[in-house]
């Protein structure tokens, strides 16, 4: 077996120095082991409470320690089902924030349960679950399809999925859900965040709750308010169990889960906030200060978790190996993923023990590792710099997307010309090669257009300007800059000129997206033109505005059917998901090589490029066969709202053009005619044409 030591980096190694092994509770036939790291305490207790009340103290037992600032005890009391607490006292002072008489979670807890007294408490979790031989799908890069969505929003109001199951880690593997990711054609779940968290009491005040969940309690223990009432009344083995058994289920199905993972702040917020764990064990040491005490913020949430620290970047990869392992996990996409590569000087850098450690770590070998690239620090927009081994967000493709289609179509109208040509568009079609090194290839981004945060699709073409007053900020929260387009009239209108406007927007815009080089990413809901009527920050709202209707009109069902079928033939078309970029005259496995003509069949001039008049052009993808066979496709993108005329060119070796998909068709069509070089087709305003070449 090969150690982890012997394959990181040695600035990585040293978050595995032994002293730091096994903390948490470990359990062994006479009782368990807790071991708790806290760097500047000066005593370290256990307490255990009354299995029924979480408020009654039954035994309280000192910790010793071993050295390394890790506190250890082993006792009968800790076994499977022990709800229990620590207490840390230590030297008063600046950065400090001890106090012996504050009941804390252990930081590895992996089950967390709440009392109504006094909040939360630790419960030790056995853990043990038969996967009866199921693996892990291992969808390759290329060929993944991330589906990104609300664990309780997708479910919730599903008619298919009994009433008892909506909404839970149970009914998200319902068969009935299940069908539909199948029938789709995502091939893996990216749920948000599912750690324990809490709201905010600032929401409490407000009626309010924080539902998207991105502030952690703690990072191993599943969020039980997601889990159906029968094992929540079982309690947290019952939690983690169902967690369990929707994994495997999904597995069965050959879905990846991918969990969006908040290790960059936590729910203790700044000084004053709740003191919940890391707080009162060893505030100094897991959360970034100035020498004052002060908190350096750089996540927007009042705290920053301090990677430069062995301590809490351990904390951390431990997590992620046993989500990975333990629990069997595809992968993992990290919120504000640039504050974990901080610094001792809080400058981000790449090379940051813990970004190496997480893609060294043998226990992480295979696990998709997906970047939110930066944070809202000085230094903070980190896109195409994290390396080898790393996926990331590519906000660049999804600005350009939405200026192309939305906001350079809105600003044409009033200025009789766009305002930019078609190339940024095009180098983001072809993968971002001006973003992402050429060693790493086009599968380095994530490609997305809508996410959680922001509007949803059927939003983006629908509202100017965002509608937050139901968030209890008088409208000043969530991004002011969107590059979106109502096409005419400000939200909800029967005026069937806009609608129709509107939903060939959205087809263009899907059609990009999967049709783009890269890993695409589509927002649960968006494949049938979800509302959230206006609001572009609705982490607050736990109702019907967030969870997803599965009542679609003919038109939603249209829609739905575009996506669909775009899915198939990205799936069919190795061409349209190369894995390298090409080199020019060379032959690159995986790569595709591309080609580009104007609207006349002529190869594409630099001023055609760059001349905002011109926005039309044809993209030859050729693959070059590594596990496949040869594939090529043409793809025609028109980006005026004046119709024109095409001419297909004349590409060496092919013979024909097979239609597959326009985004100008209502409904997609069966038909697949085909044309031959120098044929002309005629393009609607604003619309795209697929081709296979033959």
């Amino acid at each position: 077996m090969v150690s982890p030591e012997s394959v990181l980096s040695p600035p990585a190694a040293g978050l595995l120095s032994p002293q730091l092994d096994g903390l948490g509770v470990v359990l062994h036939p006479d009782g368990g082991r807790l071991r708790v790291w806290s760097g500047a305490a000066d005593a370290v207790d256990l307490v255990v409470f009354d299995d029924t009340d979480l408020d009654w103290i039954t035994a309280t037992e000192p910790l010793a320690p071993t050295g390394g600032g890790v506190w250890e005890i082993s006792t009968p009391l800790l076994r499977p089902g022990t709800r229990y607490a620590i207490r840390v006292d230590g030297p008063q002072g600046a950065g400090n924030t001890f106090n012996r008489g504050t009941l804390l979670l252990d930081p590895y807890a992996r089950g967390l349960e709440r009392t109504g007294y006094d909040g939360w408490r630790s419960a030790v979790v056995e853990g043990s679950f038969d996967w009866g031989g199921v693996s892990k799908p291992a969808v390759p890069m290329d060929r993944t399809v991330l589906y990104e969505g609300h664990l309780k929003g997708m479910s919730k109001r599903h008619p298919d999925v009994p009433g008892s199951l909506r909404g839970t880690y149970a009914g998200l593997a319902h068969p009935a859900m299940v069908k539909h990711f199948l029938d789709l054609g995502v091939t893996s779940i990216e749920l948000l965040p599912i750690h324990a968290f809490a709201t905010e009491p600032r929401l409490l005040q407000h009626g309010l709750a924080n539902y998207w969940g991105y502030n952690s309690l703690g990072f191993f223990a599943p969020h039980g308010a997601y889990a159906t009432e029968e094992a929540r009344r079982q309690g947290p083995e019952a939690v983690l169990r169902e967690f369990k058994g929707m994994v495997r289920l999904l597995h069965e199905a050959g879905l990846e889960v991918i969990l969006d993972v908040v290790y960059n702040h936590t729910a203790e917020e700044g000084i004053g906030g709740p003191r919940s764990s890391l707080r009162g064990i060893d505030n100094r040491a897991y959360y970034r200060q100035q020498d004052d005490g002060v908190y350096i913020d750089v996540t927007g949430c009042g705290n920053s978790l301090n990677t430069s620290t062995d301590a809490a970047a351990r904390l951390v990869l431990d997590s992620l190996r046993y989500w990975a392992n333990d629990v069997q996990v595809d992968g993992f996409r990290f919120d504000l993923a640039a504050t974990l590569g901080r610094d001792e000087t809080h400058a981000f850098t790449p090379e940051h023990p813990l970004l190496r450690a997480i893609v060294d770590d043998p226990a992480l070998a295979g696990v998709k590792k997906i970047a939110e690239p930066w944070d809202v620090g000085m230094g903070g927009w980190q896109t195409g710099n994290f390396g080898d081994g790393w996926t990331e967000w590519n906000d660049r493709y999804r600005d350009r997307v939405r200026n192309f289609w939305l906001s350079d179509v809105d600003y044409a109208r009033r200025a009789s010309t766009s305002p930019v040509g078609i190339g940024g568009f095009a180098n983001r079609l072809a993968g971002s090669a001006n973003t992402f090194a050429e060693a790493r290839g086009p599968l380095a981004g994530v490609n997305f257009v809508t996410a959680h945060d922001g509007f949803t699709l059927r939003d983006l073409v629908s509202y100017d300007v965002k509608h937050n007053f139901g968030n209890g900020e008088h409208n000043r929260d969530g991004a002011d800059t969107n590059r979106s387009f109502n096409h005419g009239t400000e939200g909800p209108t029967d005026d069937l000129g806009i609608l129709a406007t509107r939903r060939k927007a959205m087809r263009n815009l899907l059609g990009t997206l999967l049709l783009s080089a890269g890993v695409p990413m589509l927002t649960a809901g968006d494949e049938f033109a979800r509302t959230q009527r206006g609001n572009n920050n609705a982490y607050c709202h736990d109702s019907v505005l967030t969870w997803l209707s599965w009542e679609h009109a003919p038109w939603q069902r249209d829609l739905y059917a575009h996506v669909r079928h775009l899915l198939r033939l990205r799936r069919e078309n190795p061409a349209l998901r190369p894995s390298r970029f090409a080199r020019l005259g060379e032959r690159t496995p995986s790569a595709s090589v591309m080609e580009w003509y104007d609207e006349r069949g002529e190869t594409m001039s630099l001023e055609r490029w760059t001349d905002p008049a011109h926005r039309t052009l044809q993209y030859v993808a050729a693959s070059t066969p590594e596990f496949e066979g040869f594939n090529r496709v043409l793809l025609m993108v028109h980006g005026t709202e004046h119709p024109t005329t095409v001419t297909l060119p004349d590409v060496e070796d092919v013979t024909r053009y097979v239609s597959l998909w326009s985004s100008a068709d209502e409904t997609p069509s069966e038909l697949t005619p085909t044309f031959e070089p120098g044929d002309t087709v005629a393009l609607p305003g604003t619309s795209m044409r697929l081709f296979r070449a033959e």
